[in-house]
């Protein structure tokens, strides 16, 4: 599973890297990280990635519950820009999810 995080920092904001830095070493801290980076947009110096590799969905999900997690992480994560960041891989032949509703019953 992929993570793609996105974030709009402003100018002047000097803690924002070494932040994100120690979120993403918390991370990978936690069972089922596979691999991250963190990026910055070379047209858009205000704009950031984190991006993180997980086992699965799971353990991502696992992972944002621990308590290192929400100390260390979770305050910069809730930074990123509101949208959808969890993706599937697509290799040939893969059964892609849907975007079907599901019953909460």
């Amino acid at each position: 599973m992929l993570v793609v995080n996105r974030f709009r920092v402003p100018e002047g904001d000097e803690r924002f890297r070494a932040d994100l830095q120690r979120a993403h070493e918390t991370l990978a801290a936690r069972a089922g990280y596979v691999t991250g980076l963190i990026g910055r947009n070379v047209d858009d110096p205000a704009l950031w990635v984190l991006t993180t590799t997980w086992e699965n969905v799971g353990a991502y999900r696992r992972a944002l519950s621990s308590y290192d997690v929400k100390l260390d992480a979770v305050p910069v994560l809730s930074r990123a820009l509101d949208e959808p960041s969890a993706y599937e891989p697509v290799d040939p032949g893969t059964v892609l999810n849907t975007g079907v509703p599901r019953s909460l019953g």
